[in-house]
């Protein structure tokens, strides 16, 4: 399997301009390593918008789903520091997705990153699973190095931004990650692939974006 680990979180956020520069400090010097110090986490990347929102987007890898909703994940949610909690605070538009990686086909990872998020009909989720499944083996697509399927938990997808309780139908959103070298290959793959799937099933194309990668980070980079 391509990516480390069957659990992923997905963050994504816009930042005001008078913020960004200490955004992407913070997310550099502290964040990322922070979140990959849990226990059970992996490696994380960080991307910006090539044509996507919002601009930014972060994934962060675990052994298993449950790393996701352990002890430790919820003590360094409830724990944050001080610069974490001044960052989060200006976050907008954010999406957060608790995921598991239902699917996963190719070999290794690309510095452009497609993302298709579909929301699932009611009654159609195996049937969508199903046909995405056939569709995720990157075979001889040029520039494509590998393509998953991720899952979001409606329980954990919740905006670390908004009122817990109010209503989020974003919490069961699923997203199809399209690795490649280049971002035109994967703007030209995102484009029509999974519109039959979708319709057929009943469910919701909700948007397509293509990011570019900054840098990621690995457990073993950690000192």
């Amino acid at each position: 399997m391509p990516i480390a680990g069957t659990g992923m979180l997905m963050t994504s956020m816009d930042i005001d301009a008078a913020h960004e520069r200490e955004f992407n400090a913070w997310y550099d010097r502290e964040h990322l390593a922070e979140r990959v110090a849990i226990p059970g986490f992996l490696e994380a990347r960080r991307y910006v918008a090539v044509d996507a929102a919002p601009k930014y987007l972060g994934l962060y890898s675990t052994a298993t789903f449950d790393v996701l909703d352990s002890d430790a994940y919820r003590t360094a949610l409830a724990n944050q520091t001080a610069w974490s909690k001044a960052n989060i605070g200006r976050f907008h538009n954010m999406l957060r997705s608790v995921a598991r990686i239902t699917a996963s086909r190719g070999v290794g990872r690309g510095a452009a990153l497609g993302l298709v998020r579909i929301r699932p009909s009611t009654d159609g989720a195996a049937a969508l699973r199903a046909s995405i499944v056939t569709l995720l083996d990157p075979g001889s697509l040029n520039g494509i190095i590998s393509m998953h399927l991720m899952e979001s938990d409606p329980r954990l997808s919740k905006p670390l931004t908004d009122d817990p309780a109010a209503p989020n139908p974003a919490a069961r959103d699923w997203y199809i990650l399209i690795d490649g070298t280049d971002a035109e290959a994967v703007a030209t793959v995102m484009k029509g692939r999974f519109d039959d799937a979708v319709a057929t099933t009943g469910s919701a194309l909700i948007s397509t974006g293509n990011y570019r990668l900054l840098w990621d980070l690995a457990k073993s980079d950690l000192a």
